[in-house]
């Protein structure tokens, strides 16, 4: 399967549950339908069209936390400002929704992840790289992909370049992909924090990247 015919069934998914009574949870999947439809499409260099979809995925999660949402459901926000930053959209609204949340206060890593983006996403840097600090060592979240989020908040470039290069690597090593969509998200989220920050690398090539 291609990508456009990746994102077709994904749009096919998507318009199929948007027909039926919506909870949360059904709401969420949804959103990641419409994730995969939008990644499909950039993917497949149809650039326009993919930003729509993530525009009408981060919409969804936001629902799908009003809905009902458990409250350490960071997942949500995080994919929300992921699904903007990819479109090259602001993802200021999605940011403020996770702090205001409480993901700067969450015990748990994906919640202090949520924190980190929401900061860096604000440009509120010395904030993010107090929350940064805190994912470094932990054994339970990707150490390339916290000392990434560290050195995008200290402006490190060079060190950045090795970190990110690593989250790719990464990518490439694994089997699982949300929606099977097999391309490095997390990476065009770090590239796009870090092009705001003038510190984007020249990627090598890679079936997982535009």
């Amino acid at each position: 399967m291609d990508w456009s015919d990746q994102a077709a069934a994904a749009i096919r998914r998507y318009e199929s549950g948007e027909a039926r009574g919506l909870d949360q949870r059904q709401l969420t999947q949804l959103a990641n339908a419409a994730w995969a439809a939008g990644l499909c499409l950039l993917m497949a260099g149809r650039r326009e069209e993919g930003a729509e979809w993530l525009r009408c995925a981060a919409q969804r999660y936001r629902e799908s936390w009003d809905a009902g949402a458990p409250p350490d459901a960071w997942g949500r926000p995080i994919a929300a400002m992921k699904a903007l930053l990819v479109a090259g959209d602001d993802a200021g609204d999605a940011a403020r929704w996770a702090l205001d949340a409480g993901a700067a206060e969450a015990e748990s890593p994906i919640g202090r992840y949520a924190a980190v983006l929401a900061y860096l996403v604000l440009g509120r840097d010395v904030d993010a790289r107090i929350v940064a600090e805190t994912l470094v060592e932990r054994d339970d979240f990707p150490r390339d992909v916290a000392d990434a989020l560290l050195m995008i908040a200290g402006l490190d470039r060079n060190e950045y370049a090795a970190d990110v290069l690593s989250v790719l690597e990464s990518f490439e090593e694994r089997s699982e992909f949300l929606e099977d969509v097999r391309a490095a998200d997390t990476v065009l989220v770090l590239q796009a924090l870090a092009a705001q920050r003038d510190m984007a690398i020249e990627l090598p090539p890679s079936a997982l990247l535009p």
